[in-house]
């Protein structure tokens, strides 16, 4: 029972024998440290935390030496090719002579930075979705007047010469009229099915690789243990093309796109934790994306490219709310990872 319980705690427990080897950690640890149950227990400290701050080893052997508890703070932790801070906090478990074990707790600092600026974020998209489509609403009515206007025109006016002019008012008319229906998006809500995401991501590798030919590759590298999730087919399917089209207009000749696919554990979306979660990420090795752009990249109308109309990104950002996830992004040049974070709702 007491497993189980730490086993779905948010916060990493390790604990170490008096001779600072691991005896034991709780999923959340495995997921910090990037690496299984298997592979850690039974390491020391020392190589555990060797490339990590001095500060945890130092803590570590001053709790077992002193019988005291101590907290530390914003420790960077290096593991796996990352590093992230963490609050230390040391316990000595044993009696009052000896110390027979200790626990530790490790936990994110950046963890709640991240989830607030993911609020404030999100709450500044949609205040800047709303605005968009009260704009495209306004720009709605008096667009179908225009175009009816200059259809009534069309017909009165003799010379084929100048009916051509109303037809280019004509015409354009619909593309505005297309470009605002983008702006206001779907009202449809969504109609959520169990689905399997890799049938959602083939689709999607298949009609953007007709479209790209032969230079640009998209490469699959997906988990196939992932179960199925609950989510619209048609939306999940537009939210990921719009990435992905996205991904491979940032590379300039040749190159590759990876969709990758992983099981997120304990992850944490807009303040609701989930046990489990998929993670989608859509790779590739473009240009990059500017690092003054990169908070801005998921608002309506804001685009790096100068033919883009700079709505499909916020189209996705939208469908993947409807569906309770969230997307993220990190970019420099060479490689940038889109990642769509998914709950998966168990039984």
């Amino acid at each position: 029972m007491y497993k189980h319980l730490l086993d779905n705690l948010n916060t990493a427990v390790l604990l170490f024998d008096s001779t600072l080897c691991l005896r034991y950690l709780n999923t959340a640890a495995e997921i910090l440290l990037a690496d299984s149950e298997r592979q850690l227990l039974g390491i020391s400290a020392k190589q555990l935390f060797k490339s990590s701050d001095a500060a945890f080893l130092n803590n570590l052997k001053h709790c077992r030496d002193t019988a005291e508890p101590l907290i530390d703070y914003a420790l960077a932790l290096n593991r796996a090719n990352h590093s992230i801070f963490v609050n230390f906090s040391v316990t000595p478990l044993g009696s009052d002579i000896s110390v027979s074990e200790i626990l530790v707790e490790l936990l994110p600092i950046d963890n709640r930075l991240r989830i607030s600026q993911e609020e404030q974020s999100h709450a500044q998209q949609n205040t800047a979705r709303l605005m968009v489509q009260g704009l495209a609403h306004e720009i709605k009515n008096p667009l179908g007047g225009l175009r009816g206007a200059a259809q009534l025109l069309d017909l009165e006016l003799p010379n084929a010469e100048l009916r051509e002019y109303t037809r280019v008012i004509i015409a354009e008319a619909d593309r505005l009229q297309g470009l605002v229906n983008r702006m206001l998006g779907s009202n449809e809500l969504p109609n959520k099915k169990l689905l399997n995401i890799h049938e959602v991501l083939e689709r999607v590798r298949w009609l953007v690789q007709t479209e790209v030919g032969e230079n640009i590759k998209i490469h699959c590298d997906y988990d196939p243990s992932i179960p199925d999730l609950l989510g619209d087919k048609n939306q999940l399917i537009q939210a990921i093309l719009n990435i992905v089209r996205n991904a491979v207009q940032a590379i300039p000749e040749n190159g590759n796109v990876i969709l990758k696919t992983r099981i997120c554990r304990h992850a944490t979306i807009e303040r609701q934790r989930y046990k489990l979660a998929l993670r989608c990420e859509i790779i590739d090795d473009g240009i990059g994306i500017m690092p003054d752009m990169i908070n801005k990249i998921f608002y309506p109308m804001v685009t790096g490219r100068a033919e883009g109309t700079g709505l499909g990104l916020s189209i996705s950002q939208a469908l993947i709310s409807q569906h309770q996830g969230l997307i993220e992004c990190s970019s420099e040049k060479g490689r940038t990872v889109f990642a769509i974070i998914l709950p998966l709702l168990l039984e």
